[in-house]
C-alpha cells in the first residue's frame, strides 16, 4: 500500500464493503492524461494488472464499460465486430460523469450512477490479483481477478492490441 492515506468512502468502496469484498488501498499522485502507465509506474505494479475501465458508446448512443488491461488498447473496431455495431467510440468526459459518477481518470467498474453493459478482457480474469480504480482519481483498489468477475458478471470479450508505446 502507498501510504496511509484514508480510504475515500466512494460508491466503488461502498460496494467493495457492502459485498465483503476484501481489497488493498493503494494512493498515488494523479496525473491528467497519465493513465495506467503513470499509476503503475507510481505505485511499482505490473501495469498488464492495472485494469483500465473505459466508457464506450455506439452509433444510437448507447453506452457501455469496457475492463482492458493497461498496456493495452480494445480495438474498437474488433469490438463493434463482435457486439454487432457499426461504431464505437470513447464517450465524453462529460457523459461518463453523468452515466456513472466518476470522473475520466477515476472511473471504477463498481458502484456506477448507471447500470450500463460491462465487458471484460477475457485474459484478465486468468490474473490473480488486479489493481482497478477505486472511484476516484489517484486511487486503485487491489482485489482478486476471481472477486471482479464475481461481481460484475461481465461479458468476456477479444478485442486487445498491443499499446504504441509512450513518447
Amino acid at each position: 500500500m502507498a501510504g496511509q492515506e484514508k480510504i475515500p468512502v466512494t460508491p466503488a468502496v461502498r460496494v467493495l464493503r457492502a459485498m465483503g469484498v476484501a481489497f488493498e488501498p493503494y494512493f498515488y499522485p494523479y496525473e491528467e492524461k497519465g493513465g495506467a502507465p503513470h499509476a503503475a509506474e507510481a505505485l511499482g505494479l505490473p501495469l498488464h494488472q492495472v485494469i483500465k475501465t473505459i466508457v464506450f458508446e455506439d452509433e444510437t448512443g448507447k453506452n457501455l464499460i469496457v475492463l482492458q488491461h493497461g498496456d493495452r488498447d480494445t480495438s474498437t473496431q474488433t469490438l463493434s465486430r463482435q457486439l454487432g455495431v457499426k461504431r464505437l467510440r470513447p464517450a465524453s468526459p462529460q457523459n461518463v460523469l453523468r452515466l456513472t459518477g466518476y470522473k475520466v481518470g477515476g472511473t471504477s467498474p463498481f458502484g456506477t450512477r448507471t447500470s450500463l453493459p460491462l465487458y471484460m478482457e477475457t485474459s484478465i480474469g486468468e490474473l490473480s490479483m488486479i489493481y482497478v480504480n477505486g472511484g476516484k482519481r489517484g486511487f486503485l483498489v487491489g482485489i482478486s481477478a476471481r472477486e471482479l468477475l464475481r461481481l460484475t458478471n461481465p461479458q468476456l470479450i477479444a478485442a486487445a492490441i498491443a499499446k504504441p508505446p509512450r513518447g
